[in-house]
């Protein structure tokens, strides 16, 4: 998930395109399983945006709402947290996430990471966020509601880039709460809750008694790197902080030994020193000579560190690192296509298991990689589906059979389960869906347990001892409406985890921060 304050994601069914900058919609890519995180059943509503130059794009009135039940919207609820999914109106429909808050006396109201102008009564409802990007760009994003049905809203959208529209379509809207049945808790109780002052934190990792939390930038605000001594999980103790004035959007967190890999959107895999495992010192960056480089997610096994770089070209880097310290690059891969075609994706995470590499490569799905001599890798197969956003991945032995446990990060994602014995024919054996207006982030198997970090439905905990079926043992919703910046993003929650093996279970919260849980 490539994250910026206010701005959302649009998924095409065969490419990537931010709302604000739209790019060729291009043919869907090929798929092997029919079930997707999200159906195409048409525009949600009735409303249509005016094609007349002489309307101010993004205003109420260009919006045609002749054909809407504007009565309806006297029953919306006027106090909450929406979480939305948007569908373009054009031949190729796309399709992306986001949400907005609106409070009865308009003090938490946001759209788009700003206080939004808005227009809200029984019978119209109208928010209009408008931002400068630039000294030379100022962009705007609008909402008008057509119906409302329960906690639902139904109406279309406008966004606009220097007063011209650059997309337009309808949405859905529901009210986000707490899933029925549900208290605080079952099965985990929290140990120490430790917030993290800089950017917005998204990953973690744990090793001699410290959690090194990684963020990215949130707004004007830089990311970096938080230090805790969790030497004594009940009272972690921060020890140091570090952030750069021009590299600070920190995504992705792993180690080996006394070296620890951080992954930077702008200079690839940094490499700290973590001798004094409290005061981390940055020794390279790797690749070396490769210029501006985007490593989104770094995953480590055995001697192996693998880099996923989205951009500028989307590639997997393969690292020898004998000397933790000193990575040598041997070898690379990149989906066939993936330079020059937007409906290729790019490497948002991987996996690697017994000589393969399991890669979530975004809208192409889920890609299977010989990486046993890493200068010649060799694909073997994949796994996708329509509208895909392949994010995450588990993969263990079960018996004689390898499982995979995949999820994407949009509206409706959920998890896969998958028999990926066979490499070149995966085919899907199980899901488990909590619902659509929630996405599933990060996920660890440890044995038969699978550890979720899914957003706002907070941390689950499954037994998959009986792969084909997972059961839900234990859950903790992190998500409270009162925790600060709750509602300016779709991707807000529990996000990043860890169980290293020490006893607890290690949640980043994008709010709360850094959450420590004993193993249930």
């Amino acid at each position: 998930m490539r994250w910026m304050s206010g701005t959302w994601i649009v998924l095409a069914a065969g490419g990537l395109s931010l709302s604000g900058c739209n790019k060729d919609e291009s043919a869907p890519p090929p798929t092997t399983d029919s079930l997707s995180d999200w159906v195409d059943e048409g525009r949600y509503a009735a409303c249509a945006n005016y094609s007349n130059p002489a309307l101010t794009c993004g205003d109420e009135a260009s919006f045609n709402l002749s054909g809407c039940d504007s009565a309806s919207l006297a029953s919306l609820p006027a106090d909450g947290i929406y979480t939305m999914v948007y569908r373009t109106d054009s031949e190729l429909p796309s399709m992306g996430a986001g949400s907005f808050r609106i409070s009865a006396d308009r003090s938490l109201d946001s759209f788009r990471g700003v206080p939004p102008e808005r227009r809200i009564s029984d019978s119209s409802f109208f928010l209009s966020s408008t931002r400068s990007t630039s000294s030379t760009v100022t962009v705007r994003n609008s909402l008008v509601g057509c119906r409302a049905e329960g906690n639902r809203l139904y109406g279309c959208y406008a966004n606009c880039r220097n007063g011209s529209v650059t997309g337009a379509g309808t949405f859905m809207a529901v009210k986000w709460e707490p899933r029925a049945g549900e208290s605080e808790a079952s099965g985990l109780r929290l140990t120490s809750e430790s917030f993290v002052e800089q950017g917005l934190p998204v990953d973690v990792y744990v090793t001699q008694g410290h959690a090194y939390v990684v963020s990215i930038r949130n707004g004007s605000e830089p990311g970096g790197l938080t230090v805790f001594d969790v030497s004594n999980p009940s009272a972690p103790v921060l020890k140091k902080v570090i952030s750069l004035p021009t590299d600070n959007y920190w995504n992705g967190v792993w180690a080996k030994g006394n070296a620890l890999y951080v992954g930077s959107q702008s200079s690839g895999a940094i490499v700290f020193d973590i001798s004094n495992p409290a005061d981390p010192q940055q020794v390279r960056n790797v690749p070396s000579g490769q210029g501006q480089l985007d490593v989104h997610t770094v995953f480590v096994e055995g001697d192996r560190l693998y880099a996923m770089a989205p951009s500028p070209v989307p590639k997997t880097f393969i690292f020898d690192i004998t000397q933790p310290t000193d990575p040598k690059l041997l070898g690379e891969y990149m989906e066939p296509g993936a330079a020059d075609t937007a409906g290729v994706g790019y490497p948002h995470d991987a996996l690697a298991f017994d000589g393969r590499l399991y890669i979530n490569h975004w809208s192409s799905g889920y890609v299977i990689v010989d990486v046993r001599d890493p200068a010649h890798t060799k694909r073997l197969g994949s796994f996708s589906y329509p509208y895909a956003t392949s994010h995450a991945n588990a993969v263990g032995r079960f018996g004689e059979r390898l499982i995979a446990f995949e999820g994407g990060e949009n509206w409706g994602a959920h998890l896969r389960v998958l028999d990926v014995t066979d490499a070149a024919h995966p085919k899907r054996i199980g899901e488990l869906k909590l619902g659509d207006n929630a996405s599933i982030h990060n996920m660890v198997l440890k044995g038969e347990r699978l550890y979720i970090a899914h957003y706002q439905h907070g941390v689950r905990v499954l037994d998959v001892s009986v792969p084909e079926e997972p059961k839900q043992v234990a859950y903790y919703n992190t998500f409270r409406e009162t925790d600060p910046e709750r509602g300016v993003s779709f991707y807000e929650g529990a996000i990043g985890m860890r169980v290293p093996g020490d006893g607890y279970v290690y949640v980043v919260d994008t709010s709360r921060g850094l959450l420590i849980f004993p193993e249930p």
